[in-house]
């Protein structure tokens, strides 16, 4: 069987790209992925315990939930949703062909929604099931207004430009912000710098690393080391941010499609269009500036959209 639209991903691109085209009546078929990634299908929003900025929830909910909404949106205006990862595709061929956990398809459209995946140490105590989302994240615009983050110690991991932006970012909420990193000078572009290091309420820490996370319920400290003399310290802190970059989950299309240095999706301007006619993309795997899940959606919309005008040309 040829599906119309086949959707790869799981989280607000690929759930918005579904309901617009079920709603079209081209009958899209979703992979929201068995663990792909490493990560639950919903993505990035199911390690958020608590979103506070996507619209129309004005007590916040959590990011599970959340996914799970997008999800019984999609289905109840019949969207199947197979929990199966896509591991290859051929764009090489009309009509597309893919291939899953369980099954080989067809389809005259793709739209590639399956995100990017923020980038962790493996700090003792940060990892799932641990301290992670309860003190420690990868996203401070999406946690760092949580009020247990105000007017108290934040620390963030990184030297380049994200690690700066997070950093001016939090310094709105806590007490002091102290960016972490391992080497003797920031990778990150002069005005970023500039930017942190002229803020009175941040502080860069060169030559250091952080070796663990202490808390019992929450983050409550961090253990330092200087990279120079090897010794360690422990300070409080009720923040850990990881801002050491994001990877686009790109790996199953094969380099063919055109990926721009850091690995994103390459599409046309104010277009989902990909570098191959027929396949979109859209979300985090092309979107390396905002990130944000209501920019996903509106991006999932656009895919919709052009692939209902390019199926209509196709007649």
């Amino acid at each position: 069987m040829v599906h119309d639209v086949v959707i790869i991903g799981s989280g607000p691109a690929a759930h918005t790209a579904a309901i617009y085209t079920a709603r079209a009546e081209l009958s899209p078929v979703l992979f929201e992925g068995f663990m792909a990634g490493g990560i639950a299908a919903g993505g990035q929003l199911t390690t958020t315990t608590e979103v506070e900025n996507f619209p129309g929830f004005p007590e916040a909910i959590g990011g599970p939930e959340l996914t799970e909404r997008f999800k019984a949106q999609s289905t109840r205006f019949g969207t199947v949703v197979h929990t199966e990862t896509v591991n290859e595709v051929d764009l090489s061929v009309r009509p597309f062909t893919f291939k899953s956990d369980g099954q080989e398809g067809a389809a005259r459209t793709l739209i590639i929604a399956t995100g990017a995946t923020a980038q962790r140490l493996d700090v003792p105590g940060t990892r799932d099931g641990e301290l992670w989302q309860k003190g420690v994240s990868a996203c401070a615009v999406c946690d760092g207004a949580l009020p247990f983050f105000r007017d108290r110690p934040l620390y963030v991991i990184g030297g380049g430009d994200s690690a700066m932006e997070e950093a001016t970012f939090l310094a709105k909420y806590g007490s002091k912000v102290t960016v972490v990193h391992r080497r003797d000078e920031l990778r990150a572009s002069r005005i970023m710098q500039k930017r942190a290091i002229d803020h009175p309420k941040v502080e860069i820490l060169y030559s250091h690393t952080v070796t663990e996370a202490l808390g019992s319920d929450g983050l409550e400290q961090l253990r330092l080391k200087d990279l120079k003399t090897g010794e360690e310290h422990v300070v409080e802190a009720a923040g850990l941010f990881f801002a050491i970059g994001h990877k686009p989950n790109t790996s199953f299309l094969g380099g063919q499609l055109e990926l721009d240095e850091t690995g994103y999706i390459v599409t046309a301007p104010d277009s989902t269009a990909t570098s191959v006619e027929g396949v979109f993309a859209a979300g985090d795997v092309q979107d390396k500036k905002y990130r944000q899940a209501i920019t996903a959606a509106g991006s999932g919309c656009m895919a919709a959209i052009e692939t209902e005008h390019y199926l209509a040309a196709l007649g």
